[in-house]
């Protein structure tokens, strides 16, 4: 499998300017649109769309820089198996596995000596859905609407998120008398040891359905779909995240909704390469225009411009268009189209083309009396 570096151009300190302006460069060599019918470069224009967005992941680019991989059993909330929570510096005996169980005996869940005393269980936020969508170069520039189908826990609509089946009764625990607390009592070799718990028959609510909601049989929430409009900005960036407040999982016993993060993936265009506010593209121009000068009609993303070519003008040389490129996401303040020019020369000239050629190439004194000169160099 090659280097996911190797597969975008670059190397492995390279910064996120650098992976974009590889990552678009590389896209547009490979895009199906440039290559028809060629399986080659579809495969390969895949692998660049995979490996860009790994490398452009602060997580995954770490975690594959360090595991040769996106993911690993040592990464996320739930590492950690030195000894210590790297997170935080402390002490974790969670990290020692069964003798965390001796520990706890000794001293309680709790090892700083002071136990913390389970509360009551209240409002309990939802939790926030991740999700990503794709868009075409030309919608993030003049931006968009996208219209989301999100599965996800939702207040059940019959027992309106109580738990209990319509009609009957929420009773007080009895297992824990209705304080949502229990205390258990353990044998250990220094005695009895006592330490308060949630409640496993009512969660820590201190009530219990008399009867469980036939819907959702008593989980409060049941899954539901929502369709969610998400308004695309013109000028958003690849790689931006746009947060919807309160569109994510519902919350149970009267706690909020947690938010929808809505990730975009902005296609490469087979002709453009954004950099910033900024467009570029190139433009190949014959070798008369480049010495006399031409008008020229440049394809740009608001549609076809004129510019002048100033006689004389180098291969290579860049031409801006004032005010052609993408908007700011944060102004109205545009950016240029900036338009490489590319100078064409012939690779065959007919007969008279090469009597007008050699008779300049006389007039300006440039010796071009071998054979085939003009074939090889026009």
């Amino acid at each position: 499998m090659e280097d996911l570096y190797t597969t975008l151009g670059i190397n492995k300190g390279a910064t996120e300017s650098e992976i974009k302006k590889a990552y678009r460069k590389k896209a547009q060599e490979f895009h199906p649109d440039k290559n028809p019918d060629n399986k080659d470069a579809e495969k390969k224009f895949k692998a660049v769309q995979e490996a860009y967005e790994t490398i452009s992941d602060p997580q995954k680019r770490a975690n594959y820089d360090r595991f040769g991989s996106t993911g690993s059993s040592q990464s996320g909330p739930q590492g950690g198996g030195f000894g210590f929570n790297g997170a935080q510096g402390g002490f974790n005996p969670n990290d020692f596995g069964g003798f965390a169980d001796i520990f706890e005996s000794f001293f309680g869940e709790n090892m700083g000596g002071r136990q913390e005393q389970p509360q009551k269980a209240g409002p309990m936020r939802g939790n926030d859905i991740q999700v990503q969508v794709d868009i075409k170069f030309e919608e993030a520039i003049f931006g968009t609407d996208k219209y989301l189908e999100i599965s996800k826990p939702e207040t059940c609509q019959k027992c309106t998120g109580k738990g209990n089946e319509p009609g009957t009764a929420i009773k007080k625990c009895g297992q824990c008398n209705g304080q949502g607390q229990v205390r258990v009592t353990r044998q250990t070799i220094l005695g009895k040891m006592s330490s308060v718990h949630l409640c496993p028959s009512c969660q820590g609510t201190g009530e219990i359905p008399e009867k469980l909601c036939s819907e959702c049989r008593g989980q409060m929430r049941t899954k539901q779909t929502e369709e969610v409009t998400v308004k695309i900005p013109k000028g958003i960036e690849d790689g931006t995240s746009i947060k919807i407040k309160e569109k994510g999982s519902a919350g149970i016993r009267g706690g909020k909704h947690g938010d929808l993060y809505v990730h975009v993936r902005v296609f490469a265009h087979k002709n453009f390469l954004r950099d910033g506010a900024n467009i570029h593209s190139e433009e190949n121009i014959h070798v008369l225009q480049a010495i006399l000068g031409a008008n020229v009609k440049v394809e740009t993303v608001h549609g076809k411009v004129d510019l002048k070519i100033p006689a004389g003008i180098q291969s290579g040389t860049e031409l801006s268009i004032k005010g052609k490129g993408a908007p700011s996401i944060r102004s109205d303040k545009m950016g240029d189209h900036i338009l490489r020019v590319n100078v064409k020369i012939p690779e065959k000239l007919n007969k008279k083309e090469r009597e007008l050629f050699e008779a300049l190439a006389k007039e300006s004194k440039v010796n071009v009396k071998a054979e085939g000169f003009f074939d090889g160099i026009f």
